[in-house]
C-alpha cells in the first residue's frame, strides 16, 4: 500500500507531505515542537497550483509557525546556481527529472510562464520501459527483474544515440554487439537451484557412507555364503547315500527335503555349486575394488554379473534395507537424488545481456510513441517553444541552452541536444548548451546560494501577516518562481438591481400564474 505524496511534482497528499517534513526537521536536528522558528524555502512544480500551494502555506503557517517561507523552482534554482557573471540572463532551460520534462523559456532571468511546456516523460517512465524490455527478453527472472535494478542500469548502463535509427543498425552487427554489450549478474543462490558445488568435506562423507555400505555387503554375502555352503553340503551327503546304496535313508532324506527324485536333487545341487561360486568371485572382487571413485551423488552397488540375476538383486534390496540406518546417524546424506549435476554455468544462467536496452529506455523523452504515448518529445516541444518567440529573441533564447535534473546525467545527451538544434535553427546560427555541474544537486545549492543573498531582503519571501492577509495561495515573485496569477472571482450582479424586479413581481398571485 505504497503511496506517494506527490503527482507529477504535485503535492496532494498533505498528511503525508506533514510526515515527510517531521523526518526532515528531525535530520537536521531543528525541533519542531510547538514552532519552526526558521526561515523555510521550497521548491514546487512549474505553474504549480494554487490550491497545492495553499495547502503547504497552512500546513507551515498552522501547524510548524514558521516566520517566512519562500516557493521557487526546482530547475530555475539549478539555472541561478549555474549562472554567468552577467546576470541576469536569459536562456531555454531543459529540465528532465523523475515524473516529467519541462522546456522552461527564462527572458531576463524572469520565467515566462505562458510559454512553458511540460513533457509527462521522465526517469520513472523510462525505468518501467525497461523493466518491461528485460521482462520480456527473459521471462525466467521475471521477479528478479525489479524497478529499483532498472533505475541502477539506466543511470550505470544507459546512454543517449546521437542518430537513434544508425545506432539500431550498428547493433545488428555481432562484432559491435560483443564489444558494447553489457552483462548485469542477477544474484542466486546454489542451495535453492538444487545446484552441487560439492565441497571436499561433503564428499569425503558420502565416501565413507559408500565403504560402509560395501562392508555391509560384503558381510552380508559371506553370510550368503555361509548358508548356500552348508545346504550344498546336506545335498552332497543326501547324493552320496544314493552313490553308496542306501535306499531308504536316501528315500526319507528326499522327503525332507520335499523333493521327489535323484534328478531333481542333482539339479539343485548344480545350482548351488554355481552360486556359491559366483558369491565367492565376488567377494573376491570387492575386496581387490575397495576404493570408490564418487562420480553420481546415488552410490552404485558393485558390479553384478548377470548370470546370478537373483543373487544380484537381493543384494541392492539389502543395501537399500540399510541406507535408512546410516541416514539417521549422516541427516544430510539423506537426500542424495536432490543433489543433480547441473549441466549449464548457473552463474551465466543468472546473466542480463544489455544491448539496444541501454539506448532503447532513454529515447522515450525524444520519442514517447515508443511507449505508446501520444507526444511530442524533447525536439519538438523545443522548437515549439522557440517558434512562439521572434527572431532575435530566439537568437538569445539558443545562446544559453541549460540542461538540468537527474534525468539530463545520460552520456551523450548533451551531443543530441546540439544535434536537434542544429536541424532546427538557421544555416550559420549559433547556439551553446551547457549541462549543469550537478544536475541532482545543483537545485538544492542554487536555493541556498539564493537564501544567502536574500535573507535580509523582503523580496520573495511570505511572512506570516502576508499569509493572513493575502491567502495561503499567495506568492512572492523572484528570479527562481512561478508567475505568481492571483484567483479572479466571477462579478456578481448588484443587489440593488435585482429589488425592483423582486418587488415587481409581489403582485398579484393570479397575475403570476
Amino acid at each position: 500500500m505504497l503511496r506517494s505524496p506527490f503527482d507529477r511534482n504535485v503535492p496532494v497528499q498533505l498528511e503525508l507531505q506533514e510526515l515527510l517534513l517531521d523526518h526532515v526537521f528531525q535530520r537536521l536536528g531543528v525541533s519542531s515542537q510547538g514552532c519552526v522558528d526558521h526561515p523555510i524555502v521550497l521548491t514546487e512544480a512549474v505553474c504549480n497550483p494554487l490550491y497545492s500551494r495553499q495547502m503547504m502555506s497552512e500546513l507551515l503557517f498552522e501547524c510548524y509557525q514558521v516566520p517566512k517561507v519562500s516557493y521557487g523552482v526546482d530547475s530555475l534554482y539549478s539555472f541561478y546556481h549555474n549562472r554567468r557573471q552577467n546576470w541576469p540572463c536569459s536562456g531555454l532551460v531543459i529540465s528532465s527529472g523523475y515524473q516529467c520534462t519541462h522546456i522552461l523559456p527564462v527572458l531576463e532571468s524572469r520565467l515566462d510562464a505562458k510559454n512553458c511546456k511540460r513533457i509527462n516523460l521522465g526517469g520513472c517512465q523510462a525505468a518501467v520501459y525497461l523493466q518491461r524490455l528485460l521482462q520480456l527478453k527473459y521471462p525466467g527472472h521475471f521477479a528478479a527483474i525489479t524497478l529499483s535494478r532498472m533505475e541502477e542500469i539506466l543511470h550505470e548502463h544507459s546512454y543517449v544515440a546521437q542518430d537513434y535509427i544508425e545506432e539500431l543498425q550498428k547493433w545488428r552487427c555481432p562484432e559491435y554487439y560483443e564489444n558494447n554489450v553489457h552483462k548485469m549478474q542477477l544474484p542466486f543462490s546454489n542451495k535453492l537451484l538444487g545446484s552441487t558445488v560439492a565441497s571436499e568435506e561433503k564428499q569425503e562423507k558420502r565416501q565413507q557412507q559408500l565403504r560402509r555400505l560395501q562392508e555391509l555387503n560384503a558381510r552380508r554375502r559371506e553370510e550368503k555364503l555361509q548358508l548356500d555352503q552348508e545346504r550344498l553340503d546336506r545335498l552332497l551327503y543326501v547324493q552320496e547315500l544314493l552313490e553308496d546304496g542306501q535306499m531308504d535313508q536316501f528315500h526319507k532324506a528326499l522327503v525332507e527335503l520335499n523333493m521327489d527324485s535323484a534328478e531333481e536333487l542333482q539339479s539343485y545341487i548344480n545350482k548351488l555349486s554355481l552360486s556359491v561360486e559366483q558369491t565367492k568371485q565376488k567377494i573376491l572382487q570387492s575386496e581387490v575394488n575397495i576404493e570408490v571413485d564418487v562420480v553420481d551423488s546415488k552410490p552404485e552397488t558393485p558390479d553384478l554379473d548377470p548370470v546370478g540375476s537373483e543373487q544380484s538383486l537381493e543384494d541392492v534390496e539389502s543395501i537399500n534395507e540399510f541406507e535408512p540406518l546410516f541416514a539417521e546417524e549422516q541427516p544430510e546424506v539423506e537426500k542424495p537424488v536432490a543433489a543433480v549435476q547441473p549441466v549449464f554455468n548457473l552463474a551465466e544462467y543468472h546473466q542480463l545481456f544489455l544491448g539496444t536496452e541501454r539506448i532503447r529506455a532513454p529515447e522515450i523523452v525524444f520519442q514517447p510513441s515508443l511507449i505508446g504515448e501520444d507526444q511530442a518529445g524533447i525536439a519538438e516541444t523545443m522548437q515549439y517553444v522557440l517558434e512562439r518567440y521572434s527572431k532575435e529573441q530566439q537568437a538569445i533564447l539558443v545562446q544559453n541552452v541549460f540542461l538540468t535534473g537527474g534525468n539530463t546525467m545520460y552520456p551523450g545527451l548533451k551531443a543530441r541536444i546540439q544535434k536537434e538544434l542544429l536541424e532546427m535553427r538557421p544555416f550559420q546560427s549559433s547556439f551553446q548548451v551547457s549541462l549543469a555541474s550537478s544536475p541532482v544537486l545543483d537545485a538544492w545549492y542554487g536555493a541556498r546560494d539564493w537564501a544567502v543573498e536574500h535573507m535580509a531582503r523582503e523580496e520573495g519571501w511570505i511572512s506570516r501577516k502576508d499569509y493572513e492577509e493575502k491567502g495561503g495561495e499567495y506568492l512572492k515573485e523572484h528570479c527562481a518562481s512561478n508567475v505568481y496569477v492571483p484567483i479572479r472571482l466571477p462579478k456578481q450582479a448588484p443587489r440593488a438591481a435585482e429589488a425592483p424586479s423582486r418587488a415587481s413581481g409581489t403582485g398579484n398571485p393570479s397575475e403570476q400564474a
